[in-house]
């Protein structure tokens, strides 16, 4: 096997693609308000989501440490983690930034916000996810598609 010096490619970093949206969503809601307010619960449901959302980045940052392989989807990977929260979702980072606008959106009652997920999504998937999978492909073969037909990309 050659030497992985170049890892995936991804050249735009998946949270500015969720940074992004969210901006365009906070100028949409400047300029075409939706005047909606949630109850109490859903505000605190939004907090939560937030929270959880922000403890699962931390035990996932926490893994790719203890895996000794590199999280930046830019930097070559030295193993596939398969544990988990990986046993589950093979893109839970993402899944992770997801609750980000979500739960912001509900504690602040923006549609807008809560809306930018699915273009977020779809952007990660064209921008990171597509390269990332040809990656782990190429470097892993066999091992990487028995884990892809085990595991689903999202949930």
């Amino acid at each position: 096997m050659e030497k992985d010096v170049n890892g995936p490619g991804v050249k735009i970093p998946p949270p500015l693609i969720f940074i992004l949206f969210m901006l365009l969503a906070y100028l949409n809601s400047l300029f075409a308000p939706i005047e909606l307010t949630f109850t109490a619960p859903i505000t605190y449901l939004g907090l939560a989501l937030l929270l959880v959302g922000v403890t699962l980045l931390l035990y996932l940052l926490y893994q790719f440490k203890t895996a000794k392989t590199a999280v930046e989807p830019w930097q070559p990977t030295s193993s596939i983690i398969k544990t988990g929260v990986y046993a589950y979702s093979r893109n839970p980072i993402y899944l992770a930034f997801c609750t980000v606008p979500v739960g912001l959106g509900l504690y602040f009652s923006d549609v807008w916000l809560i809306s930018s997920v699915l273009p977020s999504c779809i952007g990660v998937y064209y921008v990171a996810i597509k390269p990332e999978e040809a990656y782990l492909t190429r470097k892993f073969g066999d091992e990487y598609l028995r884990y892809q037909e085990k595991v689903r990309r999202w949930i």
